[in-house]
């Protein structure tokens, strides 16, 4: 018989088609797991990476924000990111209420890793996560992790592969806790709060920030014995009977112990519970404030689910009232409905800490004292940030990628020489009598076709060679035709063979006397009306038979 946990059957009893990881090569880069897994035909993964289950992106449980507000977000969190710890002490209130709004998705994993501390706690410990990977570990664990590994999110593409990509970062990081914390060592729960993490970041940043999680956020949760889970749970029945008395009667009256129904909620973050774009919301808000919005989750479903007398009429057991826990309606699960109800519950850090010192003194006085002694609970990323203030070489970002500029590296600034004295300003100031030095001007390299609408130029000799454009327009050498001896060679006169309707008026001709020195020479009015730009439009044939030009 199929077992239900969640109002959903679980992983074991689904028909997942997966192959054997000894058929497949670590290094395989052959796509997603999903894939390698056979989910290739008729398959619709959502924005979340989900192919399918429970907690399957649908609009009637999510709420999408415009392009254009998003892009806004992300402009206004990259500050943020920028400026961590001014942030953190100035305006730690706009923090957090940009967290109730909801992380960008793009952002997320950088920003959880910020709240959390895991940044700082990564760049105090350089290389320890790779030290811890290349050991061995507690065969004894590391037995028990390879078998939870197939039940985190199996219908998450990134899980889905016995043996792929996402099941081995998962197995490194939770190998490498339990050698970081051996006294503590591995238990379930930790598994999903790690898979969460490597959803949106690396491995060994998901590890520092499962190291956070479970030091500074929930301590003990997942120590031997489970006393700081069934402490809190003593906290959430209290606070029940402050927000919703109707629920908490019902409970006491059928005498279900908080640890039935609040164990997976509390020690999974509500990952395993809530639809993902609510997970996500909450958790946006719980690195930000820290336990005190999972308390508030929890008894927002609490009332919502039992705090009517219609609701109570169905259940009129303990069997039933737990039916009815698991199968929780979804529009209670609604990421916008649930965030607001979140906010608007009335629990504050303050409330936490005060019933937890009640709920303490009672436990001592009932069962004794604890076994396990964890640290304090640290109440968010302030607190977090507090206790161990980071530097600002912890909190520089370092670039994922890295593109070499294709510009050429700044030039040194030139040294004062003598006769040179330096502002105030920083700029050079040359004395008086100093030589101005002028960069050369910039010559423009004219185009030598002739365009459509550019004017008609006059026509030139295909033979005279091509004139510097630098040099000036006049020859300082004397011409043919300052010689008293050489006659010019080009006159006005046109050839006697050349048709008087020419399509090219004014067009030179050529004496049928050979040049002297073979050199022809323009006269005045020509040589003076030439330009660079039109001694350089040639044309680009001649007909050697009548000396005449033929243009293009």
């Amino acid at each position: 018989m199929a077992k239900i946990e969640n109002g959903r059957q679980s992983a074991d009893s689904r028909s997942i088609r997966t192959i054997s990881s000894s058929h497949m090569d670590d290094e395989s880069s052959l796509g997603s797991d999903s894939e390698i897994n056979g989910f290739t035909n008729d398959r619709h993964t959502d924005k979340y990476g989900f192919i399918g289950g429970a907690q399957q992106y649908s609009e009637e449980s999510a709420q999408d924000v415009p392009p254009e507000v998003l892009r806004q977000r992300e402009v206004k969190w990259l500050d943020m990111l920028s400026n961590w710890d001014k942030w953190m002490v100035k305006r730690h209130k706009k923090v957090r209420l940009r967290c109730q709004k909801g992380i960008p998705p793009s952002l997320r994993g950088r920003a959880w890793l910020y709240l959390s501390g895991g940044k700082v706690k990564r760049e105090q410990n350089r290389g320890k996560f790779e030290e811890l990977d290349s050991q061995a570990g507690d065969p004894k664990e590391l037995d028990v992790i390879e078998k939870d590994l197939h039940r985190q999110f199996p219908f998450h593409e990134m899980f889905v592969s016995r043996g792929g990509h996402g099941q081995q970062d998962l197995f490194r990081v939770l190998k490498a806790y339990t050698l970081y914390r051996p006294e503590e060592g591995y238990c379930q729960a930790q598994a999903p709060i790690a898979a969460v993490l490597l959803m949106h970041m690396p491995a060994e940043d998901a590890f520092w920030g499962l190291v956070q999680i479970c030091e500074k956020y929930l301590p003990g949760y997942y120590s031997a014995g489970l006393e700081a889970i069934q402490l809190d749970g003593e906290i959430l029945y209290a606070l029940t009977r402050r927000v919703s008395p109707l629920t908490y009667r019902h409970l006491e009256k059928h005498k279900i112990e908080p640890i039935l129904y609040m164990t997976e909620w509390f020690m999974c973050a509500f990952s395993r519970t809530l639809p993902w774009a609510s997970v996500l919301r909450v958790w946006d808000m719980f690195l930000c404030d820290g336990v005190k919005i999972i308390f508030r989750v929890g008894l927002v479903l609490l009332k919502c689910m039992l705090g009517t007398r219609e609701k109570l009429k169905t259940c009129q057991g303990q069997y039933e009232t737990m039916e009815l826990l698991r199968a929780i309606e979804p529009r209670y699960m609604q990421e916008g409905f649930l965030v607001r109800e979140v906010l608007d519950v009335p629990v504050s850090e303050r409330d936490v800490e005060s019933e937890h010192h009640v709920q303490l003194k009672r436990w001592r006085k009932n069962r004794g004292e604890l076994h396990w002694k964890s640290p304090p609970r640290m109440h968010g990323a302030r607190a977090i940030m507090a206790s161990e203030p980071p530097s600002r070489q912890d909190l520089r970002q370092n670039p994922t990628i890295i593109v070499e500029s294709p510009l050429p590296p700044p030039q040194p600034t030139p040294q004062l020489q003598k006769g040179e004295k330096k502002s105030k300003k920083g700029k050079k100031s040359i004395k008086k009598g100093s030589m101005k030095i002028t960069p050369p001007p910039v010559t423009e390299i004219p185009n030598p076709y002739n365009l459509p609408g550019d004017p008609k130029l006059p026509l030139r000799d295909p033979q005279l060679p091509l004139r510097d454009p630098q040099l000036p327009l006049r020859d300082p050498q004397p011409t043919l035709r300052d010689s008293p001896v050489q006659k010019p060679l080009v006159n006005d006169t046109p050839l006697p063979n050349t048709p008087k309707d020419s399509h090219l008026p004014h067009q030179p001709a050529l004496n049928d006397q050979p040049a002297l020195n073979h050199q022809p020479v323009f006269n005045d009015q020509s040589l003076l009306k030439e330009s660079p730009l039109e001694m350089s439009r040639q044309s680009l044939s001649s007909t050697e038979a009548d000396h005449q030009d033929t243009y293009l």
